[in-house]
């Protein structure tokens, strides 16, 4: 009957939401990471003919493993699927089965793990540009499971990128400027020679994970020789604030930032400290994962399948809730979306947001950002605060549309950590 159901809302979920990248359709899928292989928390990006590969892994919360199969769907600039055919961006098979899964062990939640490096020695990405990957159940390819997106990058023009305090177009205490000159192409690139030229470029900057913030930069000038990005309103971004942290590799004894940790009924549940509004604060430096999450257990030796499941409850106490937006907890704990599931509810007997996620063990950073009532894009003013100081990473994207493709080359990518 479990199956069955589940089952029934892959179906459902698959057919209204198919289409939206780094999106989770099944309630039994958790812990979803792609990363360079050997290289934790890194871009999921690899380079046109390069020989590195990408490591997917995840978990499902059931006692039985099942077959599952993944495939790749080669989208333009801004993520929506163009008309390639797979023949013609993967030399392999348009999908393949997810060979390597291992049972949880000692763990009051049961659970598989799964993992899949890719592509193969055999097979190969024939050009660059945006990918989607979409896992789905083996035999039933509209029952997708959830999907994550990935880049492939000729690396082939040479981006210089600066970060500074905003100038005009800013505030100067509040906000950070992104400035970038692209130069001229790499020996190898002889296919774009001639065609960097501003109308043919979509040059595309993110701020951490976040998504709801890309901003598009516009051309600025020539100098040298190089195409410039600077001095324009989208250059600049709110700062931000370090990002908030605990830690859930010890459920012996409560690490950063973790009051206590119970077990009753089977589950186990761990309360953090109470949250509080920075947005009044002075800046306070710190290392951070800049939203990043790292799975860890601290008297264990195999986290993938020793590390447990906890429900992590947040709170932030506030003397009234807000009227005209929502407050949410972002991260890679949330797949960095203002959505439902990392929304904080408003609890007026306590006077605080509150929220409860199921977790894996180990090392979580994140904000509290608000969300505008009708807006899509996310303030981390109302409750984190914003500093030029913030050690944010910034990742450029730039993208070719030669006239005579029928694809959104990537023909180079940059990140560079602010204030560094």
């Amino acid at each position: 009957m479990k199956h069955y159901f589940f089952l029934l809302f892959c179906m459902l979920t698959s057919c209204a939401f198919a289409q939206l990248p780094d999106s989770i359709y099944s309630p039994l899928v958790k812990t979803v990471t792609l990363y360079r292989d050997g290289v934790i928390l890194s871009m999921p990006m690899l380079t046109l003919n390069g020989e590195s590969q990408l490591l997917l892994s995840f978990d499902m919360l059931e006692a039985e493993p099942q077959n599952l199969r993944y495939r790749f769907t080669h989208c333009d600039a801004n993520w929506q699927a163009d008309e390639m055919q797979p023949y013609e961006y993967f030399s392999g098979f348009e999908d393949y089965p997810i060979e390597n899964f291992q049972n949880s062990f000692t763990t009051l939640q049961p659970y598989i793990h799964y993992h899949q490096a890719f592509p193969s020695n055999y097979d190969r990405f024939l050009i660059s540009g945006n990918y989607l990957l979409t896992v789905f159940l083996d035999g039933e390819p509209d029952s997708i499971l959830f999907t994550r997106r990935f880049f492939v990058s000729e690396e082939a023009v040479s981006a210089s990128m600066s970060t500074t305090r905003a100038t005009s177009q800013g505030d100067f205490n509040r906000d950070q400027e992104v400035s970038m000159e692209l130069g001229t192409p790499k020996q190898q690139a002889s296919t774009i020679q001639g065609l960097l030229r501003p109308e043919y470029l979509i040059v595309k900057v993110q701020q951490n994970g976040r998504r709801d913030n890309i901003h598009t930069l516009n051309f600025s000038n020539y100098s040298n020789g190089s195409l410039c990005y600077k001095w324009k309103p989208e250059n600049c971004f709110p700062g931000g604030n370090t990002f908030r942290y605990f830690d859930l590799s010890n459920l012996r004894t409560p690490m950063y930032n973790v009051m206590h940790v119970e077990t009753f009924g089977g589950e186990t549940f761990a309360m953090l400290r109470p949250e509080e509004d920075r947005s009044g604060k002075a800046y306070v430096s710190s290392q951070s994962l800049n939203g990043g999450m790292k799975t860890n257990i601290w008297d264990r030796n195999d986290p993938q399948i020793e590390a447990d499941y906890v429900w992590v409850n947040f709170s932030l106490v506030m003397k009234k809730p807000f009227l005209n937006g929502t407050v949410h907890v972002v991260g890679d704990l949330t797949d960095w979306q203002l959505d439902d599931h990392s929304a904080m509810q408003w609890d007026a007997q306590h006077n605080a947001y509150t929220l409860r996620l199921l977790l894996k063990q180990g090392y979580y950073s994140y904000q509290l950002i608000f969300l505008p009532v009708n807006e899509t894009e996310g303030q981390t003013s109302r409750l984190e605060g914003d500093h030029y100081q913030t050690a944010n990473d910034y990742t450029i994207y730039v993208y070719l549309k030669n006239p005579n493709d029928r694809y959104d080359r990537l023909i180079g990518a940059k990140t560079i950590r602010a204030n560094q």
